[in-house]
């Protein structure tokens, strides 16, 4: 016997979902995790309207009550950015919050496997998680680079986030087979900051060609999605011997404090929002509105492509 996944599509979402029109999915994180209320909600408003000029229509994603939500309309989105304790769930916890009624907010990971079950294949977000600083020592590695070789949905993102080690990131995702494409240069963008000395292992410039690539993947037959790494707008970037120094302050500040696990990248991104006087968060802001805009063309594109 097989138990009905409680799926809850958003009304526009359920309207264009059968039409193979363009849709992108939104993580719900940045919404409960990310920033403090009311600018949470103006932000998520801000990046589903994005979506919606460039052409695509916008699913944010979240559990709300033991449902998962495929778009939530406008007061579902209020309530989940003035909500409490809500769960952070990955692949690990994201089941057992549906199973149990809850309510959590989706990572990286936990959108990418939403979004697949919907039939969604283009997903935008900030910065993925990654191999994490000493992870030497402690195995903290984001789930979402094996989500991303084995999930088929093609992730935009601002690069890895910069208080990660991005290096060991992309060796593990090219270890793990996962495409990693620069949008505009060759090298791999760092988050708040534009450009890094780490050279991107991809380039493609055309939305036609990225999407054109996720369909060869899948004729081949090969698992996974692929990491579209699109550089933060040059006027919004922070530049990165400008943040170095900062971000070795915050690291060193949870290692004195004995802050590990899921907590580390919380802290760690409110002290840089501390040490910045905020632009941190604004370039966050300026970088996801970006890559939304760049999901909405590169959806547009595949769903004009046989699947």
């Amino acid at each position: 016997m097989t138990t009905a996944l409680p799926l809850t599509f958003s009304a526009e979402v359920s309207k264009v979902r059968d039409s193979g029109a363009p849709i992108v999915a939104l993580e719900s994180t940045i919404i409960t995790h990310g920033m403090p209320y009311p600018q949470n909600l103006e932000v998520a408003r801000q990046v589903e309207d994005d979506i919606r000029q460039a052409g695509a229509v916008p699913a944010t994603i979240a559990v709300i009550n033991g449902a998962l939500h495929i778009g939530l309309d406008d007061d579902e989105l209020s309530a989940l950015a003035q909500a409490k304790d809500v769960a952070k769930l990955s692949r690990a916890d994201m089941a057992v919050c549906i199973a149990s009624g809850g309510t959590g907010a989706t990572t990286v990971a936990a959108t990418m496997i939403a979004a697949h079950l919907a039939g969604i294949e283009v997903f935008a977000t900030g910065g993925i998680g990654g191999v994490h600083k000493g992870a030497e020592d402690s195995f903290d590695i984001s789930a979402d680079l094996l989500e991303l070789a084995q999930t088929p949905v093609t992730v935009i993102a601002a690069g890895a986030k910069a208080i990660l080690d991005v290096a060991k990131t992309l060796e593990v995702l090219e270890t793990q087979g996962v495409p990693v494409i620069t949008v505009g240069q060759d090298s791999f963008p760092a988050f708040w900051s534009a450009g890094s000395p780490l050279q991107s292992p991809l380039r493609l410039d055309d939305p036609a060609q990225i999407a054109k690539a996720q369909r060869t993947r899948s004729a081949m037959g090969l698992p996974g999605g692929q990491l579209v790494a699109n550089p933060i707008p040059a006027d919004a970037e922070i530049p990165a011997e400008e943040l170095a120094p900062i971000i070795a302050q915050a690291q060193s500040e949870a290692d004195a404090q004995g802050v590990h696990g899921k907590g580390v990248t919380p802290f760690l991104l409110q002290r840089i929002f501390e040490l910045t006087e905020g632009r941190s968060l604004t370039a966050n802001i300026a970088l996801v509105r970006n890559n939304a805009r760049l999901g909405a063309k590169i959806a547009a594109h595949l769903s004009k492509l046989p699947r």
